[in-house]
């Protein structure tokens, strides 16, 4: 069973933003699913991978639709994306090192990051946007 339910709660109705975060929810998924098989060490490295490469797609993504239209809480924003995207390389980093880095650890960070940042911080851009005819 999924640890992550995507449902419309965490919709910002932008079809293409909407289709990024479920794919992080996907890699929420897989991480806790590994972790009841006790594997989840063997694929911390992969979704690891998976999560910087995610930010630099996604935060882009975002950022020029915010940009764009002139969000007015642009700099708030992006500011919030340097703190993710500076917490993902440090598990990344910590994990190519050998320290050692907790999937439990990865999976709280990526758990939170649906609650927290899309709920909060997303949902106040999506109103704006879409009123300038993004969907």
């Amino acid at each position: 069973m999924a640890l992550f339910v995507w449902s419309d709660k965490y919709s910002v109705n932008i079809k293409e933003i909407d289709s990024q975060h479920q794919k992080l929810v996907g890699m929420l998924n897989e991480l806790h699913d590994a972790m009841k098989e006790g594997k989840g060490n063997e694929v911390l490295g992969r979704t690891l991978a998976e999560l910087i490469q995610y930010v630099g797609v996604h935060f882009a993504a975002e950022e020029k639709l915010m940009n764009t239209h002139a969000y007015p809480e642009y700099n708030a924003h992006k500011a919030a994306h340097v703190k993710l995207t500076q917490k993902a390389v440090e598990l990344q980093k910590n994990f190519q090192q050998g320290e050692h880095v907790l999937t439990v650890e990865v999976l709280g960070f990526l758990k939170d990051w649906l609650q927290t940042h899309i709920l909060g911080t997303d949902k106040k851009y999506s109103p704006f946007l879409i009123g300038k005819g993004v969907v």
